[in-house]
């Protein structure tokens, strides 16, 4: 009797654990999808008033690093309050501001528009094939963690240092390394939600919009260098 209890409340237990699990990986999608509507807006008054452009490429590193870093913060302070969506949707706000002169960039050439559309796809499409993989695959990821921070420490790493000497062959290297490296970090986030390893939706959110946020400005870069056409 009390065998068939233990069995009926591990049952129980294992259905609530996959119950909650769903529902934080149904928020993040929820709130991700959300998240883009701030990006949007935010890279559009970017790209409408020149604010970023007007910055310059320095003055804008420091408000980028200040700002990005602070509201990541203010986000893991506030992820268990009622504050931590609308904290979560500002940095999103601030982080489309921050990609508008990119954007400004490539709207410049004769197929800017195109290129903006063709990220935006490549982007939509790594995200569902990374979504769908992490679904399907059985194996434990958690140990790639440590080996893609190493990775993304070395990417923003060499990245400072080319800001200073400006090689464009350098810069086409790290965007396509930093696509691979984002769309394997997506990957691993998304796993991290399915197996129960993240149950915070807001964090869940925040990585995956980073990995997103990387990947479609990385490929943007590369389109714009390589694909741009001039008038």
């Amino acid at each position: 009797m009390n065998q068939d209890l233990h069995m009926v409340q591990d049952i129980s237990a294992g259905g609530s654990s996959t119950a909650q699990r769903n529902r934080v990986l149904r928020n993040t999608y929820g709130l991700l999808a959300l998240s883009m509507v701030p990006t949007v807006m935010g890279a559009w008054l970017g790209v409408a008033t020149g604010i970023s452009a007007a910055m310059g490429s320095g003055m804008s590193l420091v408000v980028f690093m200040v700002g990005a870093f602070g509201f990541m913060f203010a986000i893991e302070k506030t992820k268990n309050s009622a504050a931590g969506v609308p904290v979560l949707l500002a940095f999103t706000f601030f982080m489309g501001l921050m990609l508008a002169r990119l954007l400004g960039m490539v709207l410049g050439f004769k197929n800017g528009t195109s290129l903006i559309m063709i990220a935006f796809g490549g982007t939509a499409g790594v995200f569902f094939a990374m979504a769908t993989l992490a679904s399907v695959i059985k194996r434990d990821l958690s140990g790639m963690g440590k080996f893609l921070m190493i990775g993304a420490v070395v990417v923003f790493a060499v990245g400072l240092i080319n800001f200073f000497f400006q090689s464009t062959a350098l810069m086409l290297t790290l965007s396509a390394v930093c696509i691979a490296l984002f769309s394997a970090f997506m990957l691993y986030d998304i796993k991290r939600v399915i197996d129960g390893g993240e149950t915070n939706y807001i964090s869940a959110t925040l990585a995956i919009y980073l990995d997103i946020y990387n990947v479609f400005q990385n490929l943007l870069v590369l389109l714009g260098v390589l694909g741009g056409e001039r008038d």
